[in-house]
């Protein structure tokens, strides 16, 4: 797991339980006491994002791209050149995650970033240092709100919700069930709580949520789901309580388009040289409303791109 510590009090990541990645040791021979031959370790399998696929269903061209990262600490982000990416990948809208960032502590880099005008940040109250989600827009939204509305839930800086024409965009960084599962009831509770604050919102009009969601949906979605079943991010609750937000009315966009394409992970711990070998999770999510669905285009795992523990996803729509 992590070698550094990442969310204590959540646990972070540290409870996953990952494939043996040891290379085999050679055993003696039977017959001569030799060393028998070494069995060659397995290549890794990569996954590659296939092409951009820019029009939808019916034809019509993308018009609207929308990024979401998990960083892992805002201002380490920058010094790794996080925000190169970003301009080379020009999205219309970023969505940051675990920013771990105070405002007055915001790196000059990406505050006063031109290219994104209207920029919005969701910090902890009490921890600072801990949680917190940004977007960055190109263009300015009808309005902006921050949390879901309920105290107990929008003290951690982990929900920015904004208007546009013709949909809401939802932010979130859920929160981690922790080591021990010691913050599995918790998760749960929030669970019930944002899909009754995204219901809401989807009366009035379609929405796209978008982040690190903390759970891996189906086995396809994880290297290793034989050795994580008590391991937050795929306890039955939490794969249940996405199974019952898809069931009010949404699509999981990457699994719609590529319902059965293996090893597409968003997630690696830094240890055991796990994102080398591919030994990784899909954490991170573009969930639409289904009245959405026609106008969806792609959606993209960027693998490949380093800066965090995670890796950038991004969203094609034809809106």
């Amino acid at each position: 797991m992590p070698k550094r510590e990442k969310e204590v009090e959540v646990g972070g990541k540290g409870s996953l339980v990952e494939d043996d990645v040891a290379e085999p040791v050679g055993k003696k021979s039977k017959k001569g006491g030799g060393k028998a031959k070494e069995k060659e370790p397995e290549a890794p399998a990569i996954y590659e994002d296939p092409p951009e696929k820019l029009t939808s269903a019916s034809g019509r061209k993308y018009n609207l791209k929308i990024s979401s990262w998990n960083v892992d600490g805002l201002r380490a982000w920058v010094k790794k050149n996080g925000l190169d990416w970003v301009r080379q990948e020009d999205p219309d809208i970023l969505c940051l995650q675990e920013t771990k960032c105070a405002l007055k502590a915001l790196p000059a880099d990406i505050k006063d970033m031109p290219e994104y005008p209207h920029k919005y940040w969701a910090c902890s109250e009490e921890k600072e240092g801990y949680s917190g989600v940004a977007m960055l827009c190109k263009n300015k939204p009808i309005n902006v709100t921050y949390g879901i509305g309920i105290e107990e839930h929008d003290q951690e800086g982990r929900i920015i919700t904004a208007e546009f024409d013709m949909y809401y965009l939802v932010a979130a960084y859920v929160p981690n069930s922790g080591r021990g599962l010691i913050r599995l009831d918790y998760r749960q509770k929030w669970d019930v709580d944002l899909r009754a604050y995204l219901k809401a919102l989807d009366e009035k009009k379609p929405l796209i949520l978008c982040g690190d969601l903390n759970v891996a949906h189906q086995e396809i979605d994880l290297k290793n789901p034989k050795g994580n079943k008590k391991s937050a991010g795929f306890t039955p609750q939490e794969r249940e309580g996405f199974s019952t937000l898809l069931a009010d009315g949404y699509i999981d966009s990457f699994r719609h388009i590529y319902p059965d394409v293996p090893y597409a992970y968003t997630f690696w711990t830094y240890m055991m040289n796990s994102r080398a070998k591919n030994v990784g999770w899909r954490l991170d999510y573009f969930v639409l409303s289904k009245a959405l669905q026609d106008k969806l285009c792609d959606n993209k795992i960027r693998s490949k791109v380093i800066g965090s523990d995670h890796c950038p996803i991004t969203l094609y729509m034809a809106m």
